[in-house]
């Protein structure tokens, strides 16, 4: 008491004392706030405002932190989707620039084979020709040595010096028009040769485009493939990250999506041989299967729950693991009550009520074995068997069962084992 009387006196200067009148109808009392006692009750309201200035700091700092994260994520898909887009469309365009160049390739192609056969047609009708000059001329020396006989033997026999009419000037002219045909052939023969160089040129300048518009296109397929491979890792391991092994979801998957169906076109053949036909197919079937597998995933993904149960601000105040020396088997989200509960995936409620120390409590299931559950509700908006999508409200944030005060106690079961709900929240920002 003496201390306390020491402090009073030393701190009479700056707080003196102060009397609290509190007067009735026929009483009238006072309460005595000694200096001590009015640094005890300013110290506490100090306190206080402090802690509510923190805790309004996290809240507000949870929210932007939310908000931002979010939007990276959209922005992300949307460069991504809209990236991939250019890519199938540039391939469609080198696409299609390959099958003109493939189309004005084979039509130089037979050009070439026409004038070929034109060449090799005018060139025996040189050879006939040449054959057939090669006999007149020796026929026309033949019949010039009989008639030179002829006329030697009539004039000694005779002996009239007359000669017999000449006929050199008929084997003259028939010379010259077997001369004027071979040259014609000769020409034709020389034109022919002269267009199918230049139609084996324009072939071979139509080859070189081909291979670069191949070429190209081989590169948008590899930069295509890169581009999906890259994308399935992310979402391989949303799979990894939850426990899930991804090889058994996409088995599961496929099962519920595999139906075929015709009709079917006829197959088509590449000029370039198997080889070129063989790479491209294998990349473009490559990039087929990759696609498929990411769109597989996606649907797996639509089908977990990995939405946030509460938007609104809110506080993590317990995670998963052991706390007091017992297991902790979800995350509680603080915040005021009639917080708007939001279902994490699509899926079934099996359970709507009152639940022992969770207090009104939602389960529901989903597919691939999970389950989530959703504890401490002031209200519940849905019943058993309901059908609920992803950001569905479901509920409202409230105080019932075991609780400290309001919050939402949420949970993530795989096969009825409870699992860390972070790693289902965190595994949402590897998807995109």
């Amino acid at each position: 008491m003496k201390v306390m009387d020491r402090l009073n006196s030393s701190l009479e200067k700056l707080l003196p004392e102060q009397r609290l009148f509190l007067r009735s109808d026929d009483t009238t009392r006072f309460v005595r706030l000694r200096p001590l006692t009015q640094i005890v009750g300013i110290s506490g309201i100090t306190v206080v405002f402090g802690w509510t200035l923190v805790a309004s700091s996290f809240l507000v700092i949870d929210a932007v932190s939310s908000g931002n994260s979010r939007d990276q994520m959209l922005r992300a898909k949307s460069a991504f989707e809209e990236r991939l887009d250019q890519l199938s469309s540039e391939r469609d365009a080198r696409a299609s620039e390959a099958l003109a160049a493939q189309n004005r390739f084979t039509v130089a192609l037979d050009q070439v084979s026409k004038m070929q056969s034109q060449l090799l047609k005018s060139e025996e009708q040189r050879r006939e020709v040449e054959t057939g000059l090669s006999a007149v001329q020796t026929t026309l020396r033949d019949a010039i040595t009989e008639r030179d006989a002829a006329q030697a033997i009539v004039s000694a026999e005779n002996g009239d010096t007359e000669a017999a009419p000449d006929r050199s000037d008929e084997f003259s002219v028939a010379l010259d028009i077997l001369s004027t045909e071979l040259r014609s052939a000769s020409d034709q023969r020389v034109q022919a040769e002269q267009q199918a160089e230049e139609a084996k040129l324009a072939a071979q300048e139509l080859t070189v485009e081909r291979d670069q518009i191949l070429a190209r296109n081989d590169e948008i397929l590899t930069q295509v493939q890169d581009a999906v491979s890259v994308s399935v890792k992310p979402l391989d391991d949303v799979f990894r990250s939850v426990g899930m092994n991804p090889d058994d979801v996409l088995s599961t998957i496929r099962k519920g999506y595999s139906g075929q169906g015709g009709p079917l076109t006829p197959m088509s053949y590449s000029t370039r041989g198997d080889a070129a036909l063989s790479q491209g197919e294998t990349k473009a079937r490559q990039i087929i299967v990759t696609l498929d597998q990411m769109n597989t995933y996606r649907i797996a993904i639509e089908k977990l729950p990995l939405a946030m149960p509460v938007k609104d601000s809110f506080r993590y105040t317990s995670g998963f693991g052991r706390r007091w020396g017992r297991m902790h088997e979800g995350v509680d989200m603080a915040g005021p009550i009639g917080t708007p509960v939001y279902a994490t995936g699509d899926g079934v409620v099996i359970h709507a009520g009152r639940a022992s120390g969770y207090g009104n409590l939602i389960k529901i299931q989903h597919e691939l074995g999970t389950e989530t559950r959703y504890g401490h509700l002031s209200r519940i908006n849905v019943k058993v068997g309901d059908k609920v999508s992803q950001g569905e409200r479901i509920g409202d944030m409230g105080n019932t069962g075991r609780s400290t005060g309001p919050h939402l106690h949420y949970e993530v079961r795989m096969k009825g084992r409870a699992v860390d709900p972070m790693s289902f929240i965190k595994a949402a920002d590897n998807v995109f």
